[in-house]
């Protein structure tokens, strides 16, 4: 087989099996990578969803122009993976992650960095795993075992995790650790799936260090030989119900769950925090990833609200008004979409309110007050839409939006949505935030849906990767 025939398959299954991965773990995912085999080759690329469009300039200045990227002559066994500032090159909105081998002289991989990320270091981690498989197989010279290397890239979330939660906790300076965090990740997704009496679980179960045990506040303390073993996802679930809703939480030192504490914990703890339906996991105050229906995910759960962002920037409102009036909507969303009620928010950037058919106030409602804002809150559990003014202040609730039918209209989205769609497409001035109960959030003005997902061509195969300065030109 020709080298360009050897690149082009080795590039296609790794690429590809990172993607699907990261898609499963974020939203939909693109990936990218700058590469050269020999020390001396110029670098070629594969950008085949045209994830770093826009970048041309900073890749040419980088790439082409400087040999810095080329670093030093010097032997390396393995893989040596660059740290950020070694790199130097930093692109708005990307993940990356440079590395060095025997075998492929450089390599940098790119992601997207979506806006609801917990964290970028499972991410890293992940884009980790295709460096060394790339490296692995172009050491080997053979393409038996691609297909094997580009379906474990789509299913090591956990390994991901836990390779972050490894290395982040040897930075803070637990190198000798005796805490497993297989069996405690294992757990978390076990128990997040077993109900009791019908109920999701609530509560929270800390991971301590067992030479950390005694600055633990413990409340109580379960007997060695009856200590729970974390694997048995009932017990422990029965057991959460003696930590909800307060202050208390299980500890455990990963395999077992040793007793029931209170207070601040010591060292690199971990923590996951359940919250019904979906939870959280933390090291310290630090924020991993979040957990539902029996996978990890990288969202921290919060609204994307980033249209509405850039649509109150293109208004003629001052820039205080712009922030004030986002931090208001973004409230709203993320309480609503807490309590599993869906609302419509009128988002009214007029100089003038529009009047609209609904339950009107003698005095607007100043959301500037928190005790307002939550009776605003309140009053978006109503049948209709909350009408938010430029002026930060709620002019009326359980309002009324109507409208001709419009291109786009989706009769499998219900009566918030396609009345959003025909009322915006009739006033220029308004941005409506449509949150359904079962969390998703759309943004739509113009009659149109701004957060509208991009469904990105799937990667059928590809020729030999180009260089990268003939695809700086084309």
């Amino acid at each position: 087989m020709s080298q360009a025939s050897f690149e082009n398959i080795c590039i296609f299954h790794i690429l590809d099996g990172l993607r699907e991965g990261l898609s499963h773990f974020s939203s939909p995912s693109r990936v990218a990578v700058v590469y050269a085999v020999g020390r001396g080759e110029p670098p070629r690329i594969c950008d085949p969803q045209g994830l770093l469009e826009g970048h041309e300039p900073k890749l040419q200045d980088y790439f082409l122009y400087s040999n810095r990227w080329r670093g030093k002559d010097e032997l390396i066994e393995g893989l040596r993976v660059l740290r950020q500032e070694e790199v130097g090159l930093d692109l708005a909105g990307l993940i990356t992650l440079a590395a060095r081998s025997s075998s492929l002289s450089y390599q940098m991989w790119f992601t997207e960095e979506h806006p609801d990320l917990c964290s970028l270091g499972p991410t890293r981690s992940w884009l980790e795993y295709a460096a060394e498989l790339l490296s692995q197989h172009f050491a080997i010279g053979n393409v038996m075992g691609l297909d094997t290397a580009g379906f474990m890239l789509q299913h090591c979330g956990v390994h991901a995790i836990r390779d972050f939660i490894v290395d982040e906790r040897s930075r803070m300076g637990w190198l000798d650790t005796q805490i497993r965090v297989y069996p405690f990740l294992d757990a978390i997704l076990g128990v997040s799936a077993t109900k009791e009496e019908g109920a999701s679980p609530r509560g929270r179960i800390v991971v301590v260090e067992p030479n950390q045990l005694d600055q633990v506040r413990f409340i109580c303390r379960f007997p060695q030989n009856e200590q729970p073993q974390t694997a048995n996802f009932k017990h422990v679930r029965k057991l959460l119900q003696a930590v909800e809703d307060s202050g208390r939480v299980l500890v455990s030192n990963g395999t077992s769950v040793l007793g029931i504490a209170i207070g601040p914990m010591p060292g690199a703890y971990l923590a996951a925090q359940f919250s019904g339906t979906y939870g959280f996991l933390w090291i310290r105050d630090q924020l991993l990833c979040s957990f539902s229906d029996g996978r990890f995910r990288s969202s921290n759960l919060r609204a994307n609200l980033v249209q509405l962002e850039e649509q109150m920037l293109e208004s003629d409102m001052t820039p205080e008004k712009q922030n004030a009036l986002f931090k208001i909507a973004s409230t709203m969303v993320n309480r609503v979409r807490d309590r599993k009620h869906g609302c419509t928010l009128v988002v009214d950037m007029g100089r003038e309110p529009i009047t609209m058919s609904g339950q009107h106030l003698e005095e607007p409602l100043d959301l500037t007050r928190s005790s307002h804002l939550k009776l605003a809150c309140s009053l978006a559990k109503l049948d209709g839409a909350v009408h938010i003014g430029r002026d930060l202040k709620l002019h009326g609730f359980a309002c009324l939006m109507d409208g001709r039918s419009v291109p786009g209209e989706n009769r499998a989205r219900g009566a918030r949505f396609n009345s959003a769609l025909r009322f915006t497409a009739e006033h220029e001035d308004l941005v409506v935030v449509v949150v359904s109960a079962d969390r998703p959030v759309s943004i739509i003005k113009d009659g149109v849906e701004l957060t509208a997902l991009c469904h990105f061509q799937h990667i059928c195969g590809l020729r030999r990767p180009p260089l990268l300065a003939e695809w700086v030109m084309s």
